[in-house]
């Protein structure tokens, strides 16, 4: 199984790239166990630490009925030095 959705590129990770630290948001009921053996076999990288959060919830009104979004996890994934994923295919 991979919980792992898609890389965030924002302001912050793109400043986190440099000290060899990326950013996925993956699924809100996996784990980090799954998702480090899920990234260390399919990158063929050596993950050191990660940290996960959740995003904060928005409220979505429609009409009179309030609702939220479904919510994901946030991971940043710190790499072994010299290992590094590449986000963009090279054409």
């Amino acid at each position: 199984m991979d919980g792992v959705k898609y890389p965030v590129l924002t302001e912050k990770s793109i400043r986190l790239l440099e000290r060899n630290q990326y950013t996925f948001n993956v699924d809100s009921q996996s784990n980090k166990t799954k998702i480090k053996n899920w990234i260390e076999h399919f990158f063929d990288v050596k993950v050191i630490a990660m940290n996960s959060y959740r995003l904060p919830e928005k409220g979505r009104k429609r009409g009179s009925m309030i609702g939220h979004p479904i919510r994901c996890k946030r991971m940043i994934i710190t790499l072994q030095t010299g290992d590094s994923i590449p986000l963009f295919s090279e054409q």
